[in-house]
């Protein structure tokens, strides 16, 4: 398959409602062929999952980064599930880098999402000098039958080591669906995704900083841009009244000018 039909693969997946990413993903795998699927599949960000670490009994989240083969890694215990003894792990250095990152990205997320699952994973590259990772979040929101919704975070980094400095590049993908719904006025249905990309000149420290600042900066996009836009819209096409309630006004009014005319 050529260059082209992936590129408009890609335009497809991104114009479908990420709420239904991995049906459309699966559908488009079918429709393709398989000789693109693993690249389809390393190109588009899916929703996460989350899984239960066997050894703390702790929740982590799932995705391409930490799995080998059918398993996945947990960040808590590096132990794969289902058990895979010779998946892939990163080295000590790294692997002691990881324990801290899950650690301070455990106290960031109770801060700034009161809740949710986190989790980071390092791996070596085949240049010494560098190495990778991913730090995850997802927040799952429940609020009855009225509203429903989840936030994931992505963030991919790659971190080049040299003799007196390091240097930082990050890639964060946020994945958001909201559901809300009332028998008044319906149902809302607001899901999309939005990447930015940022570099930069102790790596825990670094690595939280700069994801803070680029989350920080997607929050305010995401609501001022996307949320303001989609009230506007909402606004101008219905109003949150009842049926009722508006043609109650809409009597009155015409009560009013029926009135006004007759005095002329």
């Amino acid at each position: 398959m050529s260059e082209e039909q992936f590129d408009l693969a890609l335009d497809l997946m991104r114009r479908l409602a990420p709420s239904n990413t991995n049906n459309n993903l699966a559908r488009l795998v079918k429709l393709v062929g398989p000789e693109l699927e693993e690249e389809l599949f390393s190109a588009v960000d899916l929703p996460l999952t989350t899984g239960t670490c066997a050894k703390s009994g702790r929740q982590y989240l799932k995705c391409d980064y930490n799995r080998d083969e059918q398993s996945y890694r947990s960040p808590w215990s590096s132990e794969y599930d289902p058990p895979l003894p010779e998946g892939n792990q990163p080295s000590f250095r790294l692997r002691r880098l990881e324990v801290a990152l899950n650690d301070a990205f455990d106290v960031y997320r109770d801060l700034y999402y009161e809740g949710g699952v986190s989790s980071a994973y390092l791996w070596d590259t085949d240049d010494k000098d560098v190495f990778a990772g991913v730090v995850l979040v997802k927040k799952v929101i429940t609020d009855g039958a009225a509203e429903t919704g989840a936030w994931d975070s992505i963030h991919v980094i790659e971190v080049e080591e040299k003799s007196k400095a390091a240097h930082y590049k990050l890639t964060s993908t946020i994945i958001l669906n909201l559901i809300h719904g009332k028998q008044n006025i319906g149902e809302l249905n607001l899901s999309g995704n939005l990447t930015r990309q940022d570099d930069l000149s102790t790596h825990v420290g670094n690595i939280g900083r700069i994801i803070e600042d680029t989350e920080i900066k997607m929050r305010n996009a995401l609501h001022e841009i996307y949320f303001g836009k989609t009230k506007d819209i909402a606004n101008d096409l219905r109003s949150v009244q009842s049926f009722a309630e508006a043609k109650k006004q809409a009597d009155i009014q015409a009560e009013l000018v029926g009135k006004l005319l007759s005095r002329k």
